[in-house]
């Protein structure tokens, strides 16, 4: 039997989204700079790679179930149909250069759908993918455009440029960031510059942070671990010592014996002004409307990261929130003006590695 929803959630409406007149000179920017990243680690090492979450630590393909029964508000696009699909997970951390994993940035988790129904979102007809772009947060880090504008050209002057200096940076402001969390706080300025904790990827849960459409509706999504062995590396530190890799090695190390399970979960907007689109560094309360879980994603045991599996999923795989259905169309300025970043940088590493970017149809086994 059906279940109802505890809460009303706010149809969308146009007027929620506001388009500053200068959003085209932030875009423009923006897209210089992320250009500008992905010129100098391919100057510096002859393979182009992202702009952002460069890095990957964990390539994981597993299946999705979304649940039968879900209340109509959120049978909506991906979820509108009970069943399983494929799914390809790709773990990241936020620069755009390759580091030693002792420069503790934000974690981030792109995971793809493979084979949803429905109408698509412009440029993407002939595809049958939904791509979901999260990170371990759950509001974005800075609330406009033009903010994150200064951020991504302070990483681009600093892209490839005193990699120790950052290791010990980045020991300094986890040492920060440790006393804040210890006052029972927490700062995203300190972390996102190389102060987050060395925890284990496979232990947070993920946020889409900024709100996409849901049908009809808005919301934001989340991943969380939910089998014994995810939720046991909750906050668990990972040892780096003389590991540049030691992330990645992490996650090798669980899939080589244990699968994992994770909820995906949604919430609705109900209110406008507690949960606006265009400001997203908002967290929306969660007591005005808690997330609702309408999939799970099971992966089993298998070689989490390997050089072949770069090759497919790094090289050739691109994950966007513009592949996908027109019921999930990312909202706000921080999504419109990524949107022309990411086919850049998409274009930038099909037209220098000669690996076109593909979105699949149906999952082959990802070499191990």
């Amino acid at each position: 039997m059906t279940e109802r929803l505890s809460i009303t959630p706010l149809p969308f409406n146009p007027d929620f989204e506001q388009v500053p007149d200068d959003e085209s000179e932030t875009i423009s920017g923006l897209i210089q700079a992320m250009r500008e990243i992905a010129e100098t680690t391919f100057a510096d090492g002859g393979h182009a790679i992202r702009s952002v979450h460069a890095k990957s630590h964990g390539l994981l393909q597993g299946e999705i179930e979304v649940l039968s029964d879900l209340p109509r508000e959120l049978a909506q696009g991906a979820f509108a149909k009970a069943g399983k699909m494929p799914v390809v997970m790709r773990y990241s951390t936020n620069p755009g250069d390759i580091l030693d994993d002792k420069v503790s940035t934000p974690r981030g988790l792109a995971i793809k759908l493979i084979g949803v129904e429905g109408e698509r979102l412009p440029n993407s007809d002939a595809e049958v993918t939904q791509d979901f772009v999260m990170v371990n947060a759950p509001a974005f880090m800075v609330p406009t455009p033009k903010d994150f504008l200064k951020s991504v050209k302070l990483i681009a002057k600093t892209t490839d440029r005193a990699p120790r200096a950052k290791q010990a940076l980045s020991a300094a402001l986890r040492g920060a960031e440790s006393l804040v969390e210890k006052a029972g706080g927490e700062s995203a300025t300190l972390k996102g510059m190389g102060g987050h904790p060395t925890t284990n990827l496979l232990g947070e849960t993920y946020y889409s942070v900024v709100p996409v459409l849901y049908g009809r509706y808005f919301a934001k999504l989340s991943l969380a671990p939910v089998s014994p062995e995810l939720k046991a590396l909750t906050d668990q530190n990972v040892d780096l010592k003389d590991k540049p890799n030691g992330l990645r090695e992490a996650i090798n190390d669980h899939f080589a014996q244990h699968g994992g399970t994770w909820e995906l979960r949604v919430q609705l907007a109900t209110d406008i002004e507690k949960m606006p689109i265009e400001d997203a560094s908002v967290v929306w309360p969660e007591d005005a409307s808690p997330y609702v879980t309408v999939a799970r994603i099971e992966v089993q045991p298998q070689s989490a990261w390997s050089e072949a599996r770069a090759a497919v999923v790094d090289d050739q795989m691109s994950f966007s929130p513009w592949h996908g259905l027109a019921a999930h169309r990312p909202l706000g300025g921080i999504m419109r003006s990524r949107k022309p970043a990411y086919e850049m940088s998409s274009e930038f590493r099909a037209r220098h590695n000669g690996c076109p970017m593909h979105e699949p149809k149906t999952l082959d086994r990802l070499p191990s």
